[in-house]
């Protein structure tokens, strides 16, 4: 096993790291912000190295920084946990050629899957479906670009190869705007992303968003862990996630698992990962890979028994997988809330100090948080200060404990989200099951 880990993050992936590391017995590196000194990741590891001042570009995404840290402390192994550096493959390629171990995929994998349009490409060989678009990058050769759209049939949408997070896409519902919208988007790609290449795809009216957790050793090993959904969601971030998603069946997870399973080993996977699909009609779409833990990764979690993150520790020690696909059983239902410093109603962050702090509690509730009474939240990165996680023997039982536990839980001198939590637990339609992506907009009055 690793006997030292530096953890290239902060907040409550931080701490989520630090805490398997210290069940595998792995001593703990944290580096810090200076604004981040009293994190509570921070004050558990067994050593700490500031990285440099509250900018992410000076710290957090500071590569020698995170690097010179691993060989001051005598480290093994970096974990970048999700965000900042997570998917960046020159941080990775600079790990490994620094004599480190990256708690990730290597290099090359993540260049593939970071660019959609060679995923696209990677996932097609390996049999996972796909969006019907346009098979690779668009050219400048407008009547071609109209042939394809006219093929695929409007809408459709364009598409950043290097784009993420709800940005470098456009939708376009009749011919006469999409030479422009190609145009516009791949200006926005090129300033955006320093990648002005984008595809087309057909656009999806009304599809959920569910996503498929694998595990592969990149030792010819590779399993899935169901999959959830995370159709809850505002701008393209997710708001609530859950799993197993409502009218999947043992079947349908089992079909398309597999094949998600079967492209780990075809394109020589290794750690977690997820992929992410567009669900409309029965049929699954992939649209992206992603190469890290995932934010929602606890409630795959509560349903399989399986430590995820454990299992990146294991597999970058170079063991193969401790769990077969025989092992992993689906049962009950976990839901997650992520709990955002924002104004719950005009979602404008809200940073400052949290005077009063209390937990939730009580059976079949997990809270994943670095914060505590006194605790300052800082304006400089993103908003969330907590996830809240709630298990059941079925998925009622999950949301009345959510509901439960979200109004137990106290956050003072701060405002929250928790609010909009609760309405949305408290929501029939979210109670049915099976909305989808565009439906908490909708219910905002944003779209």
């Amino acid at each position: 096993m690793l006997d030292k880990v530096v953890i290239a993050n902060r907040g409550e992936i931080a701490l989520r790291i630090l805490r398997a590391c210290k069940e595998l017995g792995i001593k703990t590196v944290a580096v810090h912000s200076t604004v981040d000194k009293n994190l509570k990741h921070v004050l558990l590891a067994d050593e700490s190295i500031c990285i440099g001042p509250p900018s992410a570009t000076e710290s957090y995404l500071n590569i020698p920084r995170i690097i010179s840290a691993a060989e001051v402390t005598d480290a093994a192994a970096i974990h970048p946990g999700y965000g900042f550096l997570a998917e960046n493959a020159d941080f990775a390629e600079q790990v490994e050629n620094s004599g480190f171990i990256f708690v990730g995929p290597t290099p090359e994998v993540i260049r593939i899957m970071g660019d959609k349009v060679s995923a696209i490409e990677a996932m097609k060989k390996a049999g996972v479906p796909c969006v019907p678009g346009s098979g690779g990058p668009l050219d400048d050769d407008g009547e071609k670009n109209k042939k394809i759209a006219k093929r695929i049939g409007y809408p459709v949408i364009i598409k950043a190869a290097g784009g993420g997070g709800g940005r470098g896409m456009r939708v376009v519902r009749e011919e006469k705007d999409l030479l422009k919208s190609i145009q516009a988007t791949q200006s926005e790609a090129r300033s955006a992303f320093g990648n002005p290449v984008v595809y087309m795809e057909k656009f999806l009216e009304n599809p959920r968003h569910i996503e498929v957790q694998v595990l592969a050793d990149g030792q010819g090993n590779a399993i899935h862990l169901g999959e959830r959904d995370c159709s809850m969601q505002r701008r393209h971030q997710k708001v609530v996630e859950e799993a197993p998603a409502p009218g999947i069946t043992t079947e349908m997870r089992k079909s398309i698992g597999e094949r998600c399973a079967r492209a780990c080993v075809e394109i020589g996977y290794r750690g977690a990962g997820t992929f992410e699909f567009l669900y409309e009609n029965g049929e699954f779409y992939f649209i992206e890979m992603n190469t890290r833990i995932q934010v929602e990764h606890p409630v795959t979690e509560m349903v399989t028994g399986v430590d995820l993150v454990k299992e990146q520790l294991r597999i970058a020690a170079g063991r193969p997988l401790s769990i077969n696909q025989e092992d992993i059983i689906v049962r009950g239902h976990a839901i997650e809330c992520r709990i955002n410093a924002e104004d719950p109603k005009n979602f404008i962050p809200s940073p400052g100090t949290i005077n009063r702090f209390h937990p939730p509690g009580g059976m079949g509730v997990r809270w994943d948080s670095h914060i505590y009474t006194e605790y300052r939240v800082p304006p400089n990165y993103d908003s969330m200060i907590g996830k809240l996680i709630t298990y059941g023997e079925n998925r009622d039982v999950a949301i009345a404990r959510m509901r439960n536990a979200l109004s137990e839980l106290i956050i003072e001198g701060i405002k929250t989200n928790v609010p909009l939590q609760k309405d949305i637990m408290a929501d029939e339609n979210f109670q049915h099951g099976g909305t989808n992506i565009h439906y908490l907009e909708k219910k905002l009055g944003l779209s």
